[in-house]
């Protein structure tokens, strides 16, 4: 599975972590996804994976 916002669609980040030194080395930064239990519009309940401003945003309605 893709670490990847199912709603926004945010993947990950790429870029260099630079020491002290002014080495460089690649690094990943992911988004923070959870896998939350959502109503869609036609009122169906499924497992979505969605970053956390998606959810604070309330662009997904969790289920109860």
């Amino acid at each position: 599975m893709s670490r990847k916002c199912e709603i926004c669609g945010k993947g990950p980040s790429f870029g260099n972590n630079v020491s002290h030194a002014n080495n460089k080395t690649r690094t990943v930064w992911y988004p923070n996804l959870q896998k939350i239990k959502a109503v869609k519009n036609n009122g169906s309940i499924s497992t979505v994976k969605v970053c956390t401003r998606c959810i604070r945003s309330g662009f997904v309605t969790k289920s109860l």
